[in-house]
């Protein structure tokens, strides 16, 4: 069986985003083209586990770490499933291989102190760029969205009396974030600034270049990479506002099933990689400040 069928199913009836879809494909893609290759096997539908097998551990002597590999085995997974639905093959060749071990790493977040400094200075001047590139900051802090939902924000997207946001996500589904009067305030002076600017503006994105068309992703990635670099953080993507949203909520009491429904997240164990980060900050806070810390062992 083709795999284009596959695809058209994740595409119309599960709605995978663009981005997703790409990877599935190219997942699929260098695994034909191993089967094609090794044992000269062109239909990855009757692929057997031991083919499977010799391919993942074709990808880990190629030096592809456990993170990338389990995403392709999760690929697989997905690809068999179906065909195992639509009663293409009786027995999925996957069933009995399972997720390489991998390092929990924690995410990079921006500290308390350093996000005030970057939001702390209001644009003196009115000019457009500086409140949108504050905008970009404020929002993706304040609510944790995506790059992919900040993008596809519209002006009708905020409810400004109630302060809340509607967003779709992943899979289509729909979540309201709340947000700070102060925020409201911001970006109604920011949206008013915007139709001044672009009077002509063809659509209400929220987020638009500097010519009034509707920002792209690496034009947000630029605005978030000069902005995290005046404050010397480790990664520089729209992402670690996400991480850094999320961190300062738990740090500060917020329940771990909120702060799941605030990002969206379709499980709490997506969730849970947070707490590390609160753990290591315990950590930090013992080593300075308990008057044993430092000794060494046996002392």
């Amino acid at each position: 069986m083709s795999t284009e069928q596959f695809l058209k199913y994740l595409q119309f009836e599960r709605r995978y985003s663009p981005h997703t879809l790409l990877a599935y494909q190219n997942d699929l893609k260098y695994f034909v083209s191993y089967l094609e290759e090794t044992y000269e096997f062109s239909k990855p539908g009757n692929a057997t586990t031991e083919m499977i097998r010799s391919w993942i551990v074709t990808l880990m002597d190629q030096g592809l770490k456990a993170r990338s590999i389990n995403r392709k085995i999760s690929t697989l997974k997905a690809f068999y499933n179906y065909l195992l639905r639509e009663g293409r093959i009786e027995i999925s060749p996957i069933r009995q291989i399972h997720m390489l071990k991998q390092a929990q790493r924690i995410p990079a977040y921006v500290d308390v102190d350093d996000m005030q400094k970057l939001l702390g200075d209001v644009p003196a001047e009115n000019a457009f760029a500086n409140w949108r590139d504050r905008m970009v900051l404020m929002i993706l802090y304040a609510t944790g969205i995506r790059l992919s939902e900040l993008l596809s924000l519209r002006t009708g997207s905020f409810d400004f009396s109630g302060c809340t946001l509607k967003v779709l996500g992943k899979r289509n589904k729909e979540r309201i974030i709340p947000f700070s009067y102060q925020m409201k305030e911001e970006l109604q002076k920011y949206l008013r600034l915007k139709q001044k600017t672009f009077p002509q503006q063809d659509g209400d994105w929220v987020i638009v270049t500097d010519k009034g068309k509707k920002a792209y992703p690496k034009f947000i990635y630029r605005i978030v990479n000069q902005a995290l670099s005046r404050v010397n953080s480790a990664k520089k993507s729209p992402h670690v506002l996400r991480h850094t949203f999320a961190t300062h909520l738990l740090n500060n009491g917020a329940p771990l099933n909120a702060i799941k429904d605030l990002l969206g997240h379709a499980n709490l164990s997506a969730t849970q990689i947070y707490t590390h980060t609160t753990i290591e900050q315990l950590k930090s806070i013992y080593t300075q400040a308990h008057p044993r810390a430092y000794l060494k062992k046996g002392g």
